[in-house]
């Protein structure tokens, strides 16, 4: 789509639905929405929705942020400390490695 053609109520129609799908277990679509709408947030001459568009892109960043944080620590944690968890680190995993045990 070509936010070009777009209207400004309907890209922040677009801007705000993205934004809320991220919370249904999709954080990358805050990682689209920030990327998709930066230019309409920051870098166009100022309209009317700009401001709104402008906190849902700022949001979607920080989300981004915490979200790919959370994976990352928890990605560490559960490589680090499988093994130790015995059955129920098993079971968590969907291929178990052969070597520490």
């Amino acid at each position: 789509m070509d936010l070009k053609r777009v209207k400004n109520e309907e890209k922040l129609e677009l801007c705000r639905k993205y934004f809320l799908a991220g919370f249904m277990v999709l954080p990358l679509m805050w990682l689209v929405n920030s990327i998709w709408f930066f230019n309409e947030a920051f870098r166009k001459p100022a309209y009317d929705q700009q401001k709104q568009i402008r906190s849902y892109v700022i949001r979607s960043m920080i989300a981004t942020l915490v979200s790919i944080t959370i994976m990352v620590v928890w990605i560490v944690i559960f490589q680090l400390n499988r093994a130790s968890w015995g059955a129920t680190g098993d079971y968590m995993s969907f291929i178990i490695p052969k070597g520490m045990a």
